[in-house]
């Protein structure tokens, strides 16, 4: 697992000991990392479920202003905090120990507002519809801004997004990758 580009270009991440944290995989990153591109620049990111912070980092390497990482297990923040020393991004990150979305409500009531939201969380357990239904409540996630989904192949987003959210899907073996810009 590594950064693809950027100013941390290369850099090797610390990775998981064990499978209970999945981090997206480098060719699937580089995939989406190219399709959300224009997004990217002085953006303010939430890698929600942020497991490794691969993916927050990714944008930070890429010219994100601000990364939040949200995770509730202490062996991914200690992780993520390991990543993001590595990478040298401690000025521009901050790390939060948490549920996704009981966050949230603490996010908008600090006027917190993100423009890119990541959800990678464990499949096929409902998070990605619990973290939607939390960002419809506490309108963290900017009009226009975008909500970038992983997910199994058994998911299915437009069963649970409203029909008036434009939805992009593209699948990469046993994971779908759903991106929503948001209204």
């Amino acid at each position: 697992m590594r950064i693809i580009t950027g100013k941390a270009r290369g850099l090797k991440l610390f990775t998981p000991k064990d499978y209970r944290v999945r981090p997206t995989a480098d060719r699937v990153k580089e995939a989406l990392f190219n399709i959300i591109a224009g997004y990217l620049p002085d953006a303010q990111i939430l890698d929600a479920f942020a497991g490794t912070g691969n993916l927050g980092l990714e944008a930070w390497s890429r010219g994100a202003k601000k990364v939040y990482f949200v995770d509730a297990s202490n062996d991914s923040l200690q992780l993520v905090r390991s990543n993001v020393a590595k990478a040298r991004a401690e000025a521009q990150v901050k790390i939060v120990k948490g549920t996704t979305p009981g966050e949230f409500a603490r996010l908008a009531h600090q006027g917190i507002e993100f423009d890119i939201v990541f959800s990678d969380p464990p499949y096929d357990k409902g998070l990605n519809q619990a973290l939607y239904e939390g960002l419809v409540k506490t309108k963290i996630l900017k009009s226009g801004g975008l909500l970038v989904l992983e997910h199994s192949l058994n998911e299915n987003p437009t069963d649970y997004v409203a029909p008036d959210l434009q939805i992009r899907t593209e699948k990469y073996g046993d994971t779908k990758i759903s991106l929503i810009v948001w209204k």
